[in-house]
């Protein structure tokens, strides 16, 4: 299972929850990456945790003034990036842009997804993964795992018959082990997660909570 904490622009300190989550996946032998805001991709890096950007834009070099660059994000330590978050959602011709984008300097990616319908669009797309995170649940106490575990299951198996080799992930109230577990047990690879450690008092504590079924 692959965690990814996206710190959103949650005013946490980025380099305190990097460091815990490096430490954490140093520890436990867990895949913990962290997203910060594009200001703070560097800094995070700096810190050894694997490091994803929350976004890139479909550009290339050139007059693009207000877009985060795929290569920039390279160059500042990310591997991997986000697209098409709930909060930050693009049309599917500017999904695909991203992703012509994030492969110029070998970023992986991952596609977020509303619905099941929505999971299968993303996969024709070929990103590394598929995240399926129903909107309403995004930020709440309750793991998609556990209010509506049948959107996962559906999504993964969207997925797989559009492309075998697209991971599935889930999101949206996921905060503890349990929900990773549960997760994991629908047919998910990966999940993510972002107020749950972002907002918590010890992100070092949640983090290990996260990963202690893995």
């Amino acid at each position: 299972m692959f965690v990814l904490v996206n710190l959103k622009a949650y005013p946490c300190d980025p380099v305190a929850v990097a460091e815990a989550a490096r430490d954490v996946a140093d520890e436990s032998g867990a895949r913990i990456a962290v997203a910060p805001q594009a200001a703070h991709l560097a800094a995070v890096a700096d810190t050894g945790v694997e490091t994803w950007a929350q976004h890139v834009s479909p550009v290339e070099h050139g007059s693009h003034t207000g877009s985060t660059l795929a290569e920039a994000v390279a160059d500042a330590g990310a591997v991997g990036t986000l697209l098409n978050h709930s909060e930050n959602r693009i049309k599917l011709a500017d999904i695909d842009g991203s992703l012509v984008a994030a492969d110029r300097p070998g970023l992986e990616t991952v596609v977020c997804a509303n619905n099941p319908d929505q999971a299968a669009a993303a996969a024709a797309l070929g990103p590394d993964a598929v995240a399926v995170e129903p909107p309403e649940l995004i930020g709440g106490d309750v793991s998609v795992a556990s209010a509506d575990p049948a959107i996962v299951e559906d999504s993964a198996a969207a997925v797989a018959a559009v492309d075998d080799d697209v991971d599935l992930f889930c999101g949206a109230g996921v905060s503890s082990g349990e929900d990773v577990s549960a997760a994991a047990d629908l047919g998910a690879s990966g999940v993510l997660l972002a107020s749950g450690v972002a907002k918590a008092d010890d992100p070092r504590a949640v983090l290990r909570d996260l990963v202690s079924g893995i």
